[in-house]
């Protein structure tokens, strides 16, 4: 009984290698023809995704989504840019004392909100290698200034960049390089908080 199962099992496998290695062979055929197509294809994908989009995106920041558009920044990161963004996952923002977010999102508080949210934003594009140089070259520490107007510091530690906000509270980067239309996004798992 299992001498028929197993050749009907050698011969959908002995199918699906043929398939395989039929589909491999055939780009292989075409790999003579300019490299440019397939980085062309890339590039209108990625370019589509602007940072606010990429951060609606993923499951891990809707909270971080939500605060942006209480905050009516939408717009803004959703512009030109360029934007490096720290975000926040939900988990972070759980973080917090019971209530804070709550508050953070009330109209009332729209102003806190900003100053918080534009805290985790530095202008231009800094790559995991730029913010990693940049600690390299200031001696084990870097000072990256904010759109809000404060400043962070970022350094190594066990191997992973660590931000120290003006508190002297730290959050560790988890994700690097999700590259947007309009910028960076790093993602962290701590909200940073700009001087009181």
């Amino acid at each position: 009984m299992t001498d028929p199962k197993f050749r009907i099992l050698a011969g959908a496998s002995a199918l699906v290698l043929a398939l395989t290695l039929s589909a491999c062979s055939q780009p292989q055929d075409t790999a003579a023809a300019p490299e440019a197509e397939p980085m062309a294809a890339a590039e209108p994908a990625m370019a589509q995704t602007n940072i606010v989009a990429g951060a609606q995106a993923s499951p891990d920041h809707t909270t971080l989504v939500a605060a942006v558009q209480a905050a009516d920044l939408v717009d803004t990161l959703s512009g030109p840019g360029p934007f490096t963004v720290f975000a926040p996952t939900n988990a972070a923002f759980e973080k917090l004392p019971a209530g804070t977010v709550d508050s953070l999102l009330q109209p009332a508080a729209k102003d806190q909100l900003t100053s918080v949210l534009t805290y985790h934003v530095v202008a231009g594009e800094l790559m995991a290698a730029d913010v990693l140089a940049a600690i390299e070259a200031g001696g084990g520490t870097a000072t990256l200034t904010t759109v809000q107007g404060g400043e962070l510091k970022a350094s190594v530690v066990n191997g992973a960049v660590q931000l120290t906000d003006a508190q002297g509270n730290t959050s560790m980067v988890t994700a690097t390089d999700l590259d947007q239309s309009n910028g960076v996004i790093h993602v962290i798992d701590t909200v940073i908080m700009p001087a009181a």
